[in-house]
């Protein structure tokens, strides 16, 4: 019976090996393609790095290497006294915080209500949000500075908006403008759109009320989300140029993208005192985004699904 049962296993089919090579190869050619997209995207940063190291003679230098020859780290500490870049980073902060605090809390509570509450008008008002996504951000600049210069009642104007600055050079006009987004309305809602209605109807049936509902029972079920509107908020306001170039006059309401400007005059630039400061000013949203990268990509694939 032995030599019977091994004629068997010998007559059996073995797993052809092809497919298996295929996939393994396929695998291969996929990892080397991203590894050369990957580098082509840091190397942008690594010559930004490279560059702030080095000489202002070095980078004028048509025979400079990629390395510099001497390794300059006092141009960092130079950078940061030739403008109060401690106020600037403050003010970034500030503002960064702000948005990303009020976009989260704001933008969930309106896309829970989008998404669980039916109520009259609740497809208009979401298309409403969809249409404000496809506006482009340059075209909202000058409505919104209108806005902010003629606000009633604010910086010496009257109930009509006419006789002073309104929110010009001031908090509230580095805060409020931006504070919510459609993008982060309309992910939200795509989210609580995906969890079970018998959570909310277990709550109900616990006597819990609609807030307490979307605060303790469906919120902390879209972390990615979350974490996805936090970072890219946070990054937006952060790497924010334009916005408060408009509608700040003084160094205490600079910010630090706008800080970065004092490097280019019209003699020329410092090379080497800007790459130090945008590196310094690139280092928090690497940080962050190193952080909460797991609930980031988890966010964008889920909401791709959708």
């Amino acid at each position: 019976m032995a030599t019977a049962e091994l004629h068997k296993a010998s007559a059996r089919p073995r797993p052809a090996r092809g497919p298996s090579t295929k996939v393994s190869a396929g695998r291969i050619a996929l990892y080397v393609t991203l590894a050369g997209i990957s580098l082509l995207m840091v190397v942008p940063f690594i010559w930004m790095v490279l560059t702030s190291l080095k000489t202002p003679a070095e980078i004028a230098s048509q025979n400079a290497g990629l390395l510099p020859r001497h390794w300059e780290f006092g141009n960092y500490l130079d950078a940061l006294k030739a403008a109060p870049f401690a106020t600037y980073a403050r003010n970034s902060s500030i503002i960064a915080i702000s948005h990303t605090v009020l976009n989260v809390l704001v933008a969930s509570m309106a896309g829970y209500s989008l998404a669980r509450i039916r109520f009259r008008g609740s497809e208009v008002i979401f298309y409403l949000f969809i249409a404000a996504l496809m506006i482009p951000t340059y075209t909202k600049v000058l409505p919104e500075f209108l806005i902010v210069r003629f606000m009633p009642l604010a910086g010496g104007n009257d109930i009509f908006g006419q006789g002073g600055s309104g929110w010009l050079d001031s908090w509230w006009a580095l805060i409020v403008p931006g504070a919510v987004t459609p993008f982060a309305v309309f992910l939200f809602r795509q989210f609580y759109l995906d969890l079970p209605v018998e959570l909310e109807e277990a709550a109900r049936l616990d006597g819990l009320g609609e807030f307490r509902i979307y605060a303790r029972i469906m919120t902390p079920q879209v972390k990615p989300a979350l974490t996805t509107v936090a970072l890219l908020t946070f990054e937006s306001s952060w790497n924010n140029f334009l916005w408060p170039l408009l509608v700040t006059r003084t160094d205490s309401l600079r910010v630090i993208q706008v800080g970065l400007s004092v490097f280019k005059t019209e003699n020329g630039t410092q090379w080497h005192f800007l790459m130090a400061g945008t590196t310094l000013a690139t280092l928090p949203m690497v940080v962050l985004f190193l952080i909460g990268q797991r609930y980031f990509v988890q966010g964008f694939a889920t909401a791709g699904l959708k």
